[in-house]
């Protein structure tokens, strides 16, 4: 029995070591898409605390979700949260599985290199959004009577910069539209194509419905900023997804897909992008139709096909 725990351990030990590697080997290559990635999620996060500097505490607007809703309170504010925290710890988990388990789809550097694409996509426009319409914050500490409701103005420019944590939760202005749903139905879309479980993924778009009901009974924000989230985020996830992968030369768009250059390693990680496993026989029948005639080649694939079925 001590035995066979060893082997397992060793196995274990040798496909993490080399995940590991081949992790390495992208990260090297692909590291200038990940900082832009992240540069990406730090202007946001500047963007965001900056109009808290403008907001202007007003009465809470007409909504329909609220009428609809009943308001969790503030006491409750936490449960939203919670759903969000585990939606994206959950996902962040889900990247690095392949350095434990055997069976993977996906290489942890390029899904996050797509990810954060798709955030920065979603974002830039979100930063368009609410500053060009500042409305009066749903949520309690923007209320009218908030001491924290409009930050005061720095004594220095370069405390403009500075990004603070806490701001994640109890920022003003930014409503339109919602954060927390740009990076939830991002990640749920990913694991959507890339996942393998049919019931989690039907079980992350129901978690992601019930996030967007709970932020607006949480009073977050206005129904209206999700609405725009579900429809924004889907459209944009589909354009950088479905459209740049398709295009032969990417030219400037190479920032948001990345490429490597070898032409072998390209094409693996062009399949394990786009979600297509190495099948072994389609692969054995691409190594016989190389190198054949149009009649032979349709000949293999008939003949093929009749055996499979």
């Amino acid at each position: 029995m001590s035995v066979y725990i060893g082997r397992e351990d060793s196995k274990r030990w040798r496909i993490i070591c080399a995940e590991t590697t081949a992790e390495i080997s992208l990260l090297i290559e692909n590291w200038k898409y990940l900082l832009a990635g992240l540069i990406g999620q730090y202007m946001h996060g500047v963007a965001a605390r900056g109009v808290h500097f403008i907001h202007r505490p007003g009465p809470v607007l007409q909504d329909t979700g609220f009428l609809l809703l009943k308001e969790l309170g503030q006491e409750r504010a936490y449960v939203s949260e919670t759903v969000f925290t585990f939606i994206f710890a959950s996902f962040l988990l889900w990247t690095f599985h392949p350095f434990i388990f055997k069976s993977k789809k996906i290489y942890t550097v390029l899904i996050w290199c797509r990810v954060l694409a798709f955030l920065c996509g979603c974002q830039a426009l979100r930063i368009l959004t609410f500053y060009s319409t500042q409305l009066p914050g749903p949520n309690y500490h923007c209320r009218e009577g908030s001491r924290s409701a409009t930050l005061p103005r720095p004594d220095h420019i370069m405390k403009y910069f500075i990004v603070i944590p806490r701001g994640m939760l109890y920022g003003c202005g930014d409503l339109i539209f919602s954060s927390h749903m740009i990076f939830s139905l991002v990640f749920v879309r990913t694991y959507n194509k890339y996942g393998t479980k049919r019931f989690i993924k039907q079980c992350a778009w129901l978690t992601a419905v019930i996030q967007s009901l709970l932020i607006i009974a949480s009073r977050k924000h206005y129904t209206v900023d999700v609405v725009v989230a579900w429809y924004t985020v889907n459209l944009v996830v589909y354009y950088i997804d479905s459209k740049l992968p398709e295009m032969p030369d990417r030219g400037a768009a190479a920032v948001l897909l990345p490429v490597t250059k070898d032409s072998r390693t390209k094409e693996e990680n062009h399949k394990l992008l786009n979600g297509n496993a190495g099948d072994p026989t389609d692969m054995r029948l691409r190594s016989q139709v190389n190198g054949k005639g149009v009649e032979d080649s349709n000949t293999i694939i008939s003949e093929t096909v009749l055996n499979s079925v």
